[in-house]
């Protein structure tokens, strides 16, 4: 720490010469004069350090010791200062450049969001973008608890949020709701129907009537588990069966053959590149966009857009709102050619296998596949044939018997 003290406030070499140097280290002592590095280098000359602000205390001891002071080298933060005193315009850039720290370290340059695992980072900040918070805005001026409320009232999934403002960094800290289990609606009155045709395989009833047993072949609209409930009466007894309604639940899996069918036309347009470029320079500043160079009117009839951005950012990974855009519009031409048949089949069945998957859902099971092709009508026409063990059964309600 001392040697800092001393670098900022500047240290002076001085070789002292006279009769008797001893009696100028006494006047120094008794004056307070700090000094260290002392160097005999003959018996009547000796070097030493002192600081820069005791030169001419030292020089008036001196004197009255009849002792000459000559300066041998200096060094510190005056010194280095004072190489530039005839340079004004580096000196204008330094204290430019000073204030300019000084002032942008009071806006906001990023924003980190932390805690949300669900909620989507970017809808948080699109919503506090709204609410004014973005990267460039003036940070002192920010309410970071009225923002941090009225951003929560408007994200009904998240249960706590607060803005830490640290420098020129926002940190968003949230914690998100804990979801409310469903509840099972057992309201109403309904039954488990057959969604499309099939075979039935395994039936697990949980509330209501199983009117289909494995085996038996079901169409779509069919009731698979009754909501009407049969009540027996006791053994020997002459009552009649009684009836309620519920709403039925359960599970039905049946062998079903699903159809699919996909087109696409055998001949298609493709671009053809003339060669002909121009490129749109922009520099995007605090969310401001100002271009440099270029000029975005185009005359042609048919280009593509190709934007490339460059994005600054700190050592640490960290962007910040500013950065480099290159736009650039390439000219072409459409072409009819004939598209590769074999290509555009494997596409069309790949399309329709991920069909099948959505239709049949993930508990469901796909037993085996069939592929037809051909062409009509300019088109071609791929058709699957599958069979599948899925569970067909969707509720559906009912309609209430009338009061007696």
């Amino acid at each position: 720490m001392r040697k800092l003290m001393n670098y900022l406030r500047g240290m002076v070499v001085l070789r002292l010469t006279g009769p008797f140097p001893e009696r100028l280290v006494n006047l120094c002592a008794q004056e307070g004069v700090d000094f260290w590095g002392m160097e005999w280098l003959d018996e009547h000359t000796v070097r030493f350090t002192t600081r820069r602000r005791t030169i001419g205390l030292l020089e008036e001891l001196a004197g009255r010791a009849g002792c000459v002071v000559e300066r041998e080298s200096s060094r510190g933060l005056p010194d280095f200062l004072l190489r530039f005193r005839t340079r004004y315009t580096f000196l204008l850039g330094l204290l430019f450049a000073l204030c300019a720290v000084g002032f942008l370290s009071r806006f906001v340059l990023t924003i980190r969001v932390s805690g949300n695992q669900e909620v989507p980072s970017a809808v948080i900040l699109s919503q506090l973008r709204q609410l004014g918070v973005r990267p460039g805005v003036y940070g002192p001026s920010l309410d970071c608890k009225q923002l941090a409320q009225e951003a929560l009232s408007e994200l009904e999934d998240l249960s706590w949020m607060a803005l830490n403002l640290q420098g020129t960094r926002l940190e968003v800290v949230v914690r998100e709701a804990v979801k409310t289990p469903e509840r099972v609606d057992e309201s109403g009155y309904f039954h488990i129907v057959a969604q499309a045709d099939g075979v039935v395989t395994h039936v697990e009833p949980e509330q209501g009537d199983a009117v289909v047993q494995e085996g038996d072949v079901v169409a779509k609209g069919d009731i698979l588990i009754s909501g009407t409930v049969t009540m027996e009466p006791p053994k020997y007894s002459d009552m009649p069966n009684r009836y309620y309604q519920t709403h039925a639940r359960g599970r039905v899996w049946a062998r079903t053959w699903r159809f699919l069918t996909a087109v696409i036309p055998v001949e298609a347009g493709v671009k053809d590149y003339t060669g002909a470029e121009k490129n749109v320079w922009s520099v995007n500043i605090f969310g401001r966009r100002v271009k440099i160079f270029g000029n975005t009117s185009i005359s042609w009839p048919m280009y593509d857009k190709i934007t490339s951005v460059r994005q600054a950012a700190l050592p640490g990974g960290e962007r910040l709102p500013l950065s480099l855009t290159c736009e650039t519009f390439r000219e072409y031409q459409l072409q009819t050619v004939e598209v590769d048949r074999g290509a555009a089949q494997a596409l069309l069945e790949e399309q329709l296998l991920k069909r099948l998957k959505a239709a049949v859902g993930g508990d469901g099971e796909v037993e085996s596949t069939q592929f037809t092709a051909r062409i009509a009508g300019g088109q071609l026409e791929v058709a699957l044939t599958a069979q599948c063990l899925e569970e067909i059964g969707e509720e559906q309600p009912g309609e209430r018997a009338a009061a007696p």
